[in-house]
């Protein structure tokens, strides 16, 4: 059975990009979100094994967002994907309980190899 990913970013083609690299590994891609509200609610109604969750989004930010999935689900694997100059975002996002992060920009086997380390410790 394919590893189902939600995928979580206010840009489309960061989202076109991963979820490219996803279905060509054999993920399944069940969900997209473009903010933290519909990422929270995209999590509850499809039960991910993996979320890929960008940090600087419109309306509720990644960690929001990141956090209050893991009030409900504290085994939720999230991965956090942003760019380098978010240095401390991304440590607020690992400290609130991230599995791991992607810098962007980003390379298919980067992707592959944090998710697939991510899912394997989960």
């Amino acid at each position: 059975m394919s590893k189902r990913v939600l995928i979580v970013d206010d840009a489309l083609f960061m989202r076109t990009m991963l979820r490219d690299i996803f279905t060509t590994a054999g993920w399944q891609v069940i969900a997209e979100a473009e903010t933290g509200e519909q990422a929270i609610t995209a999590y509850h109604e499809q039960q991910p094994d993996l979320v890929t969750m960008d940090l600087v989004m419109p309306e509720m930010g990644g960690i929001e967002a990141l956090q209050a999935i893991l009030r409900d689900a504290p085994d939720a694997a999230i991965v956090v994907c942003s760019a380098l100059g978010q240095k401390s975002l991304i440590l607020d996002a690992i400290n609130s309980g991230a599995k791991d992060f992607i810098v962007k920009p980003f390379q298919s086997a980067q992707v592959l190899e944090v998710v697939e380390r991510v899912i394997s410790e989960s």
